[in-house]
């Protein structure tokens, strides 16, 4: 028990000489030790690093998912130290109600079987997201993260007990001046030849002893502290490392959700009435016999499969003169990439020369552009005159 009281009278000792110090010197009444200048850059690297760390794994995050409540939820989670539960991603919760709905309006219905595609992709691309979030969580978060909560929990333990070191070290300096400032007052009068006495010397010797431990405890300590300082350019080159795999990740996810979403568009085109809107005026009830001006109140949703019926596919599109009358022209709403030789590749924004042959599939119609012809799909034209 004395042993206790005696370490805790002497770490209070130790706690109020370097606030005295700090007080000092905030107040300029005390001189400061100063670091070299690598050393304050290499300090002001360091907070630099954690300071952008923070804040680029902060907006990661938001970008990985946007809901507050379910960052606090796995916030929470990984401090309680137990698993994050899987959470269903919005595309596959629209996935789920579009199934659902098709379920319910009725899923052999143009309507219904659209909705089914569409479910179907937007649960590929809340597939895809869920990927994404994983593997950017592991390739970047967690490195971020871990210099965060490890490496620099660390240099920041060793700046403090730097920061303590040098307040000894200032501490001791000041006993030492004071010191000599009292032996050089006490001695004024006393002959040259008689010496000091001892009672004058030993303060002295104290503060000098006290300042030697001081300095040495110091530059150890700087030394270490300037290591881990240095250290901050591997973490450089491991987050380096970590943000092209996020980059590689990203560009993964983008690609699949493009390549799910031109998967489906292909599809809807092969649809019959899977169209929306159109900014024509409405028309007045068109026959079933006139499939070139029931056309033209179509052209929305792109596509870029061939629906050509049975005995179409033979047909010399070459030898085939367009009618005397009924030619339109038309622009082109999205980039068409023919699927073979029958069909006509388009360019978005483009015009061309469009008309219906007798017995043709509606959905499409034949395309001149130049001396080149072929099937084009109605959903990509925007019907003019």
């Amino acid at each position: 028990m004395d042993f206790n009281m005696k370490k805790l009278a002497s770490d209070a000792g130790i706690f109020f000489t370097r606030a005295v110090q700090f007080t000092e010197e905030k107040f300029g009444q005390a001189e400061k030790t100063e670091l070299d200048a690598h050393f304050e850059n290499l300090l002001a690297r360091a907070d630099s690093t954690k300071n952008w760390t923070e804040k680029i794994l902060r907006q990661t995050e938001v970008l990985l998912q946007p809901n507050p409540s379910a960052r606090v939820e796995e916030f929470l989670y990984e401090k309680l130290d137990r698993k994050v539960p899987s959470r269903v991603t919005n595309g596959e919760l629209l996935a789920q109600y579009m199934a659902e709905a098709a379920s319910e309006l009725g899923p052999t219905t143009p309507y219904g079987k659209t909705l089914l595609k569409v479910a179907e992709a937007e649960k590929q691309l809340g597939a895809a997201e869920r990927d994404f979030i994983h593997t950017a969580s592991i390739s970047f978060l967690t490195p971020l993260r871990n210099f965060l909560e490890g490496d620099w929990k660390t240099i920041s333990k060793e700046r403090r007990l730097l920061q303590n070191r040098r307040l000894d070290l200032d501490a001791c300096k000041a006993r030492l001046k004071k010191a000599k400032a009292a032996e050089a007052k006490a001695t004024v009068g006393v002959p040259a030849g008689l010496l000091a006495p001892r009672l004058w010397l030993e303060p002295r010797g104290r503060a000098e002893q006290e300042l030697r431990v001081a300095q040495t405890e110091f530059d150890r300590q700087a030394e270490v502290t300037r290591l881990l300082l240095e250290g901050i350019s591997s973490t450089h080159v491991n987050h380096l490392r970590c943000l092209h795999e996020f980059v590689k990740s990203q560009t993964t996810y983008y690609a699949q959700c493009y390549r799910h979403m031109l998967d489906l568009q292909k599809q809807l085109g092969r649809f019959p009435g899977t169209f929306v809107g159109t900014t024509e005026p409405a028309s007045p009830p068109l026959s079933s016999t006139s499939p070139t001006t029931a056309a033209a109140t179509m052209p929305v949703v792109p596509s870029v499969a061939s629906l050509a019926p049975p005995g179409e596919a033979s047909l010399c599109l070459e030898e085939v003169a367009p009618p005397a009358s009924g030619t339109r022209k038309a622009r082109v709403l999205y980039d068409y990439e023919a699927a073979d030789s029958s069909e006509l590749a388009l360019l978005a924004d483009e015009l061309i020369t469009v008309y219906s042959l007798p017995g043709m599939d509606p959905d499409w119609l034949i395309g001149e552009r130049g001396n080149k012809k072929g099937k084009v799909p109605v959903t990509y034209l925007e019907l003019l005159s």
